[in-house]
């Protein structure tokens, strides 16, 4: 688990620094981690819709960082899957996930923004949970109203903890913030779960709540969509949106600012790995091999020149 020391958000510090440089270690790391805060800040204050880029790892995040990606995505789902190699059924702890956001966060500079759940449990573990991810350097984080993990004989659909135990989370995820910059977001599935009208209702107390967007889950149609954004004044994050709301402009025009395009970026990677690793199996020549990063790539995706660089500062005997 990721440790917070003196009272500062930013890196984790460990205990074997020395108080001195670990006071100065914290502060550098606070104010790192808040410019990527602003940064997202600006895109949900902005006017444009953005697709963020689904990251799983250091180099897929300086990938999406290299391209040009305005907000880094970790699901929860990709979080299980790269970490454990388990389905997304709330099997991952609090501290792998915190410990997975560090590791992006700390390989670039891109704001990340975190799919938290249901908070690892109650609001109490809400507010815990918001401790860890902003210790961990994320820009925002997400905390949703879904009734998780799964209770005993009630698998099926998704169900929703009551609204006011909701608000409850909403409550507890803002007191644990430290840093003001950091972005918390509700989020709620009660447009496919609980229909239209729940989905408003919810909307407005998180709102008053005082969270600083609103994730929706699975908005199918423009009219779903027209009936939350016109009940709030909160900028708007889409989850799993039909094809009928990928539309840059009109989202635009209705105060979404985040839409995610899905994770393809990690099932392609599976697929790599797996054709690869199939090939090689079968007999393929490594040398045959011909869908794998360049060496340059390689050389650019892991700093390799700046890597070099302190080589030869500190490691060349002057």
């Amino acid at each position: 688990m990721l440790q917070r020391r003196a009272g500062k958000p930013g890196r984790a510090c460990g205990d074997t620094i020395p108080l001195v440089a670990m006071l100065r270690f914290c502060y550098v790391g606070a104010m790192h981690w808040t410019d990527r805060r602003r940064r997202f800040r600006a895109v949900l204050s902005g006017t444009r819709c953005v697709y963020p880029g689904s990251v799983f790892d250091p180099i897929s995040a300086r990938i999406a960082e290299d391209l040009g990606f305005e907000v880094g995505m970790l699901a929860g789902s990709v979080a299980s899957y790269a970490v454990l190699g388990a389905p997304d059924l709330m099997v991952l702890t609090l501290g792998e996930l915190a410990e997975q956001a560090y590791r992006i966060c700390r390989a670039g500079n891109l704001p990340l923004l975190v799919d938290a759940d249901h908070g690892y449990g109650n609001a109490l573990n809400a507010r815990r949970t918001v401790e860890e991810l902003e210790t961990a350097g994320v820009a925002a984080l997400t905390i949703e109203d879904t009734l998780l993990p799964a209770p005993f004989g009630a698998l099926g659909g998704t169900r929703l903890v009551p609204l006011e135990e909701g608000v409850g989370k909403m409550r507890a995820a803002l007191a644990g913030r430290q840093d003001p910059s950091l972005v918390v977001v509700g989020r709620t599935s009660a447009v496919t779960a609980t229909g239209v009208a729940d989905a408003v209702a919810r909307a407005k107390a998180y709102e008053a709540a005082g969270v600083d967007a609103l994730f929706l889950v699975g908005v199918r149609t423009r009219e779903e969509l027209e009936a939350v954004a016109a009940a709030i004044k909160l900028p708007l994050i889409l989850g799993g949106a039909g094809p009928a709301l990928m539309e840059p402009d009109y989202l635009s025009a209705k105060g979404v600012r985040i839409c995610l395009q899905g994770h393809q970026p990690f099932l392609a990677a599976v697929r790599a790995v797996h054709e690869t690793l199939k090939a090689l199996r079968g007999g393929t020549p490594p040398a045959e091999i011909a869908a794998t990063a360049a060496p340059e790539l390689m050389r650019r995706l892991t700093r390799e020149e700046a890597y070099r660089g302190w080589m030869q500062d500190f490691l060349g005997g002057r």
